[in-house]
């Protein structure tokens, strides 16, 4: 396995466990009926979890 391929595969196990988290977030947000905030367009922004 060269270096590429060793970095390509620990890319994707990243991004893997980013999408992961992002799940657990807004189901723990829905559990506790409370508000997520993110930044959109230089402006932070309160979005109900739905």
């Amino acid at each position: 396995m060269t270096t590429v391929e060793k970095q390509i595969e620990l890319r994707n196990k990243i991004l893997l466990g980013l999408e992961k988290a992002y799940e657990k977030l807004i189901e723990f947000k829905k559990q506790k009926n409370t508000e997520l905030v993110v930044m959109k367009d230089n402006k932070i922004v309160k979005i109900k979890p739905e």
